[in-house]
């Protein structure tokens, strides 16, 4: 599944900061800079301020009941500024914008991932907004896969279900 610009990277945003448990300014500056936000650095209230709107976003991922699901993303949008149009600059196609470019660091990660998870609700179905299945894990991924069956956060979690399922069914035999 290939989320457009914003939604795509808006939604990843989200679950990065969902997943993030280094609140430092650096590491806070890094991952934004690697979801392509502009202007990234922070202070220590922007950071604490970013790590609750994290805490906000959390809820969406994993949710399975649609309704509920909407209530929580629509709940966001209330929160955010965003004033969504349409720009072609750098000789780049039309694409959408969800945030001003004037708007403070903070604001435009608010309406970068309450838009993002939107558009990926809308477009995708919010399955595709996912909780990792490994028992004990906590994280949180945005399913891009092409039939929209992924059911761990990283190979990694997938590999130890798996061994433990297999190993558990050698034993019984």
């Amino acid at each position: 599944m290939h989320f457009n610009a914003y939604g795509g990277n808006g939604a990843a945003l989200a679950a990065a900061l969902v997943n993030m448990t280094d609140f430092s300014p650096a590491t806070v500056e890094a991952t934004l800079r690697e979801h392509r936000m502009v202007r990234t650095a922070v202070n220590q209230e922007q950071v604490a301020e970013l790590r609750a709107w994290a805490a906000r976003l959390a809820p969406v991922f994993g949710e399975r009941d649609q309704a509920t699901q909407i209530k929580l993303v629509n709940d966001l949008l209330e929160l955010t500024t965003a004033k969504p149009y349409v720009s072609a600059h750098d000789g780049r196609e039309p694409h959408l914008h969800l945030f001003s470019v004037e708007a403070d660091i903070v604001v435009r990660t608010r309406d970068t991932t309450s838009g993002g998870l939107a558009m990926a609700l809308s477009f995708a179905g919010g399955e595709r907004l996912g909780r990792c299945d490994r028992e004990g894990c906590a994280a949180v991924y945005v399913d891009t896969s092409r039939n929209g069956r992924r059911r761990f956060c990283s190979l990694a979690c997938a590999n130890r279900v798996n061994v433990a399922a297999h190993r558990a069914r050698r034993l019984a035999r």
